[in-house]
């Protein structure tokens, strides 16, 4: 390669222009100065004490964040983005001030938990994940971002000396169900904090920063797009079962061997390959140019030949061939995963070395002993799970309890388990880079349907290939498969591929929170403030000019059709009401569904008279007098038209304008009509002002996804009389959420269809349904349906049985069961801890919530793996 020197815009060589740049004595004494400052400062020390040379990008975000700034830093996975918040931690403890460390789920934080204790010692370190509580006042505490949002609205002692956030994942607010808890915290942190805001690279992540600096003042951006490990994109195809699998470029090599952003038509022409191979096997042919077929190629007429996808096993054995594991293999299913695993030990394929079959066997033991007990291990099936490891392969995917996932990475990380078949789930943030990562398919189930992976999705995936101080490349393979296009991949895997969108929406415990610390009109300017809010205002200035040319067009027509006899726009506003009526109105009512005949006829009789009345004011106008009433009329449609519109045009604005206020307001009007809001009589007559109930404080303290549910069914009773098994079993209906369908069934309600549960069952529903249609009133978004399909299993498991016996003829895996239960046990630790506010039941149902969590909290729920 021919290098040559850099020449500045006139031409002239840079190296003969040196004297002419030299620095005068003034300059250089300045640029020591800053020298000088710079190794006294924070950032500096911190560099120094790193074993490798922090990336510009990093340098920069921790200047700003020592100057005082929030910092947003967009980087690619395993670019190095936690060295920002390792500084953020490192400048806390040199400013002697508390740093929080949140990340959306537990595993990410029981893991920064782990590391930073190995940095700063035990006891600076803490872990508040809602069912785990360690060392809760140290100096540097990691937690779940919900954790931090109770702290806020408890307006909690420990907030005080808090002065850095650092938000992992932050991107994660686009999440539909857990999202908005980013928000909430970014709004109500205190103004003193600094927040330091760790995301993917998002195609709109300029509008997100400004956003942050228009609610937390000074705000730095730092986007680096530079892997720290170039990824090379491939395909990897395989005629049939006979034949080894090829393993061919996504992208065309330059001459220096490096992938470009060009199609390669070696793998497009391999493709073209296969598809007559696959016809030819199944007795098919390619469509023939001369008679019609359009240039020899498969077309919506003839059905193209189904191409052979490669086994998964093959697929391993083909990438260890060639020296690119170990590997994630990313399949979207559980039980995908699991058989992926049994596949390849059915295939014969073993991955190890009898050493790290020793190792492995070690770590197990070690890792399983004193844990779990063996009842519980014989029904999580141990040894199957072991062995697997031991041959090199291992799943990893919600249904897996903690334990085992923890056993999976671990041995990772050690380079002991080769290949991974994983789901999505593994993409978020969990401390595991391979050489390899592999793509099965690029679609999905996302529980309606099949879709198309996003650019973000296939990003967020292939983002753990290529191991940072181990491999020069990281490699991510697509396998071939049904309606594999190259080009879809290709589209998937540029840079900054996906746009970050606000999932905010007020909610019940949301409302009385904000209404608790702060009057009406401040709780709906905070809300203004929320992301959502700003992305309507940013696309609202669109709509304001269309509707500025419209009222210019009015004005326009209105010159036109002015009329010396009468107000011509008011003859017009009566043909348009009169319009509406006889064609809308009408349609109407004859697709609603009546009680009667009789009120049927009613309705239609009333609209009869509306008709007539208006159609004898339009005759009586003035202007029907009018002798050019034909030529204003030409102009008065036109009008119209342009009217209708802009009407069109300002409720699109309007509802984009102040929207989540809006919903705000629905939502206080639902919770006065229920009692948990009261208008303060000083406001009655004026502005609006709320004031909670006994019951507005109950549901402050309730955090869930049908909050207002819960706290109505404590209210009405629903609960007294319950024992601990009985209140657990029903309250896990508020929480379970099964992976198909919804609104489930027990096999058995405990204690028969008479029974106390039953009974609570019975009006749990009628609570539900009454607060469904109070929503549907009020234009509020559909709940979550009541699922009471595990009743029975909890409540076996509330009442003592092992985890064997609860999970016998279910289709419960360990995994989600688990999960279930820490969501269930972490509300009856709500219910129990509300005792100030549960009124005459703070006695009975606050006690026997404290039981209830206690017996599902035990054995393997308990286990959080962090001790």
């Amino acid at each position: 390669m021919t290098h040559h020197r850099r020449r500045g815009n006139n031409g002239i060589d840079k190296q003969t222009s040196k004297a002419a740049a030299e620095p005068s004595p003034a300059q250089r004494y300045a640029a020591f100065k800053q020298t000088q400052f710079k190794s006294r400062s924070v950032a500096s020390r911190f560099a120094k004490s790193m074993p490798f040379e922090l990336d510009d990008f990093q340098i920069k975000a921790n200047e700003a964040l020592e100057a005082g700034d929030n910092v947003l830093v967009a980087a690619p996975t395993g670019a190095g983005k936690t060295v920002v918040a390792d500084f953020a931690i490192y400048l806390a403890q040199e400013r002697n001030v508390k740093a929080f460390y949140t990340t959306p789920i537990k595993a990410l934080s029981n893991q920064k938990y782990h590391d930073l204790v190995e940095t700063y010692g035990p006891d600076k370190v803490g872990l508040l994940t809602g069912d785990t509580s360690i060392n809760s006042e140290a100096d540097i505490v990691v937690m779940t971002t919900e954790v931090l949002r109770n702290m806020l609205y408890e307006h909690s002692m420990t907030l005080e000396a808090l002065r850095y956030v650092i938000l992992d994942e932050v991107h994660y607010l686009a999440d539909r169900f857990r999202g908005p808890v980013w928000e909430e915290v970014i709004i109500h942190l205190p103004q003193n904090v600094k927040i330091i805001g760790l995301s993917a690279t998002v195609s709109n992540v300029e509008d997100f920063s400004k956003w942050i600096e228009s609610v937390r003042g000074d705000t730095t951006l730092v986007v680096s797009e530079k892997r720290p490990v170039p990824l090379e994109q491939h395909v990897l195809v395989q005629a049939d079962d006979h034949t080894e699998p090829e393993l061919i470029d996504l992208y065309r090599r330059d001459a220096n061997g490096n992938q470009t952003d060009k199609l390669n038509a070696q793998l497009v022409n391999r493709l073209d390959q296969l598809d007559r191979k696959a016809a030819r096997r199944r007795g098919e042919q390619r469509p023939d140019k001369r008679k019609g077929g359009k240039g020899g190629k498969w077309n919506d007429h003839s059905r193209k030949p189904e191409r052979h996808t490669p086994r998964r096993w093959a697929v391993v054995d083909e990438l260890n061939f060639l020296g690119i594991l170990p590997g994630i293999y990313f399949i979207f299913s559980r039980n995908g995963c699991d058989q992926a695993v049994e596949q390849c030990i059915n295939a014969g394929l073993e991955l190890t070395t009898d050493d790290e079959v020793r190792r492995i066997r070690r770590i197990v033991d070690e890792m399983v002993e004193g844990q779990l007990s063996q009842e519980d291990l014989k029904a999580l099936h141990l040894s199957q799970f072991r062995f697997a490891l031991e041959e090199g392969f291992a799943p990893h995917h919600a249904g897996m309890v903690a334990l085992f996932r923890q056993i999976v990475e671990r041995l990772f990380e050690e380079g002991l388990v080769k290949v991974v078949f994983a789901t999505e789930t593994l993409a978020l943030g969990i401390n595991m880079p391979a050489r390899c990562v592999v793509v099965e398919k690029l679609e999905k189930f996302d529980g309606t349907g099949h879709v198309g992976l996003t650019p973000g999705e296939f990003t967020q995936l292939t983002g753990r290939a290529g191991r940072r101080g181990i491999d020069t490349i990281g490699h991510a393979v697509v396998v071939d498969h049904h309606g594999f296009i190259p080009a879809t991949a290709a589209a998937l895997s540029s840079k900054r591929v996906y746009p970050l969108h606000s999932s905010f929406k007020p909610t019940f415990n949301m409302a009385v929170n904000l209404l608790n610390s702060s009057d009406y009109e401040t709780a709906r300017i905070t809300l203004d403030h929320s992301f959502a809010q700003w992305e309507a205002n940013e696309s609202a200035w669109q709509l304001e000019a269309q509707m500025e040319t419209l009222r210019k067009a009015l004005d326009g027509y209105e010159q036109a059709f002015d009329c010396e006899f009468g107000d011509f726009k008011e003859f017009m506003r009566l043909r348009m009401r009169l319009s509406d009526l006889e064609k809308n109105e009408r349609r109407r009512l004859k697709h609603e569904v009546f009680r009667t005949q009789k009120a049927r006829g009613e309705a239609f009789k009333t609209l009869d008279r509306r008709i007539a009345k208006l159609r004898e004011e339009e005759r009586e106008h003035p202007c029907r007098k009018c002798p050019d009433i034909q030529q204003h009329l030409k102009w008065g449609h036109r009008w119209a038209r342009e009217m209708r519109e802009l009407e069109r045009v300002r409720n699109r604005y309007d509802s984009r304008t102040g929207s989540v206020a809006r919903q705000f307001d629905r939502i206080c009007n639902v919770l006065e009509e229920l009692g948990y809001l009261q208008r303060s009589k000083e406001s009655a007559d004026s502005q609006v002002n709320y004031r909670l109930t006994e019951q507005g404080q109950l549901l402050r303290h309730l955090y869930s996804e049908l909050d207002l549910v819960l706290a109505q069914a404590i209210d009405d009773g629903a609960f007294d009389g319950l024992d601990a098994a009985e209140l657990a079993s029903v309250v896990m209906s508020l929480i379970y959420e099964p992976r198909r369908g919804g609104g489930g069934e027990p096999r058995h309600y405990p204690g028969g269809i008479q029974g106390n549960v039953a009974v609570c069952a019975a009006q749990l529903k009628g609570v539900h349904a009454s607060i469904a249609m109070l929503c549907e009133d009020h234009a509020l978004d559909e709940m979550r349906q009541l699922d009471f399909g595990i009743t029975d299993v909890v409540y076996e498991w509330a009442q003592g049985e092992n985890l064997s016996r609860v999970l016998y003829g279910t289709d419960l895996t360990g995994g989600d069961f688990v999960r279930s239960c820490k969501r269930l046990a972490d509300v009856l630790q709500q219910i129990a801890v509300a005792g100030p506010y549960l009124g005459k039941r703070a006695e009975t149902l606050a006690p026997i919530a404290k039981q209830a969590y206690e017996s599902i909290n035990r054995g393997i729920v308990a286990y959080s793996g962090v001790d």
